[in-house]
């Protein structure tokens, strides 16, 4: 029984491990500058962000100076959220399409210039479920939400496969169509070359004949 346990709990933290997409980074941002970080999520999947100005003057309250403008965009430049002139904010949202979803920070130019430290939490497919509330709509109990929690997991391993799967596809047509286009590239461009091979030729044919040369 023992042995059983340690096993579940070992493939419960691999799955834990492989199937959480969380991205939480300190980065600065420069007055009149724009910093952008991007995530690849794929569609009907939850993801939730959460950000924040660092105050670099602990107690004291921040600055007006210290604020950005968030907007986060789908790869087809569909705008999610939008946040302008804050010093905080968070979004959630469930995407409807696949590919790099765009969050790009922007902070209002000043004279001298202000450099400022955000910290921004990105969580993305289960990792963006919020298990309390699970536990407390469903009044289930530690192993319950466990089993919860792993079948998610599952779940979110199986359709990540699925989704990288169609992605390699998808790589594949695109190498074929470039394949078959350089070979005809390549066809077009030696009748080309040969058809100004011949030209030439019979240029310098006929200019020698003409001069009385051949």
């Amino acid at each position: 029984m023992k042995i059983l346990t340690s096993k579940s709990l070992f493939m419960f933290l691999i799955l834990m491990f492989f199937s959480m997409k969380i991205h939480s980074l300190q980065f600065e941002v420069l007055s009149g500058r724009t910093k952008c970080i991007a995530e690849d999520i794929k569609s009907h999947s939850m993801t939730v962000g959460k950000y924040h100005i660092v105050n670099p003057n602990e107690p004291h309250p921040l600055p007006d100076t210290h604020k950005v403008t968030l907007r986060v965009t789908s790869t087809h430049g569909n705008t999610f959220h939008y946040a302008d002139n804050v010093h905080e904010g968070h979004f959630a949202f469930e995407t409807t399409e696949v590919g790099d979803y765009m969050a790009c920070f922007y902070a209002a130019d000043h004279k001298p210039p202000v450099t400022m430290t955000i910290n921004f939490d990105w969580k993305s497919g289960v990792a963006a479920k919020d298990w309390t509330n699970v536990a407390k709509k469903g009044s289930v109990d530690l192993m319950e939400l466990e089993l919860k929690k792993m079948h998610e997991h599952v779940q979110n391993i199986h359709d990540e496969m699925f989704y990288l799967r169609e992605r390699e596809e998808e790589m594949q047509e695109l190498n074929r169509s470039t394949n078959s286009k350089m070979a005809w590239m390549t066809g077009l461009s030696i009748c080309v070359c040969l058809s100004v091979a011949g030209l030439q030729l019979w240029h310098l044919k006929t200019f020698f004949e003409k001069k009385k040369l051949i």
